[in-house]
């Protein structure tokens, strides 16, 4: 009889996370991060308020910031939106832990497996996006978040420690095409 067991693939396709180091600058591939949308449902603003700093312990980040509120990362994706990250390991099913939490006061979908996330750090980071993407890496400092193009594919990057670490969020289903784009940056500037 035939063994059902399934094994999920990470991004890349692989089963580890796929790590690329070059002098200066190290790409990896983050396999480890549940994922959900989050708006505020109208009218709601308030009642939102009240629940997220409940769940949260901090207000949600304005346009253009990332929070941290361990083991929440908190992202500002549009006007009463927002994307909340965490471990895979203990949030799973991030959307029903959110949903829980913020009962009627937002509207939350679960978003891991549609995004792909790659953690980019070193000293020549600026080196390598200025070859990829508008961004001025140079100037973003810590606890910004912004939506960029990089090599066609609409991405999110997040700085995590200003010109040191950072990370970028690409759909998952072009996570071969995104990875490919950063080595090849890499591999053109250092």
């Amino acid at each position: 009889m035939a063994d059902h067991r399934l094994k999920p693939l990470l991004p890349l396709g692989g089963d580890a996370p796929r790590v690329d180091t070059f002098d200066g600058f190290v790409l990896s591939e983050n396999a480890g991060l549940a994922l959900a949308s989050l708006a505020c449902r109208h009218g709601r603003a308030a009642d939102f308020a009240s629940a997220t700093q409940a769940l949260f312990g901090i207000a949600m980040p304005g346009p253009g910031r990332y929070v941290s509120a361990p083991p929440y990362g908190l992202i500002w994706t549009g006007p009463e939106q927002w994307f909340v990250e965490a471990p895979f390991a203990s949030h799973e099913d991030i959307a029903r832990i959110l949903k829980d939490g913020l009962r009627d006061t937002a509207s939350v979908t679960q978003q891991t497996d549609g995004w792909a996330r790659f953690d980019v750090e070193g000293a020549r980071i600026a080196d390598v996006f200025e070859r990829l993407c508008a961004l001025d890496m140079r100037r973003m400092q810590t606890g910004e978040a912004t939506r960029t193009l990089i090599e066609h594919l609409g991405c999110l990057v997040i700085c995590r420690e200003a010109v040191r670490r950072f990370s970028v969020l690409g759909p998952r289903s072009a996570a071969r095409s995104l990875h490919h784009a950063l080595v090849s940056a890499a591999t053109s500037a250092i």
